[in-house]
């Protein structure tokens, strides 16, 4: 074997063990890819957590508000029946809690249809959210199958690229002796 052959395969050896190197880079690669994708989908799983705790929150408090209405709207009752006996102050007392039970009425519809926009806002959102973490999910199982797909290439690569190695060496420790 002439010294341009013995070259010719030195390079073929070392183009070998580069594509070996750039294989395992790539490797490497997606399962960056796949951890960020993971990341993520605890992130958003999070901010749903959190939405739907403030969600419940508003709605108890918004409840509490209406209950608190309901009670002095009964004592204000209980103050019509106690004050029957004085006309001017029954008729002046009464307009005003007319006035106030209106006000009440209007802040609560106000309230509901906040909370039907709310709620239909949230029932949005979750929809995304689930939409965004089903695709989330399959994008992470073609990146395993992906992955899966690469190893076994690499690895058929890697053998392939061993054994000709081999025979490379081989030839070469004949042909050097």
């Amino acid at each position: 074997m002439s010294k341009q052959s013995f070259r010719d395969l030195k390079e073929t050896i070392e183009l070998k063990d580069g594509e070996i190197d750039e294989l395992t880079m790539e490797l490497e690669s997606k399962n960056d890819e796949i951890n960020k994708l993971k990341i993520y989908s605890t992130k958003l799983k999070y901010e749903k957590q959190n939405l739907e705790y403030k969600l419940d929150n508003e709605i108890n408090n918004e409840k509490a508000k209406i209950k608190e209405l309901d009670d002095l709207d009964k004592k204000l009752k209980e103050k019509d029946a106690i004050i029957d006996d004085k006309q001017d102050q029954v008729k002046y007392l009464r307009s005003l809690i007319d006035e106030y039970k209106d006000q009440i009425r209007e802040n609560t519809q106000n309230l509901e249809i906040q909370l039907r926009k709310i709620s239909k806002t949230y029932e949005g959102l979750l929809l995304q959210k689930d939409q965004i973490i089903e695709n989330q999910d399959e994008n992470i199982k073609l990146l395993l199958k992906e992955k899966e797909e690469i190893l076994k290439t690499n690895k058929t690569n890697i053998i392939s690229l061993k054994r000709q190695n081999d025979k490379y060496r081989q030839l070469l420790e004949k042909y050097e002796k």
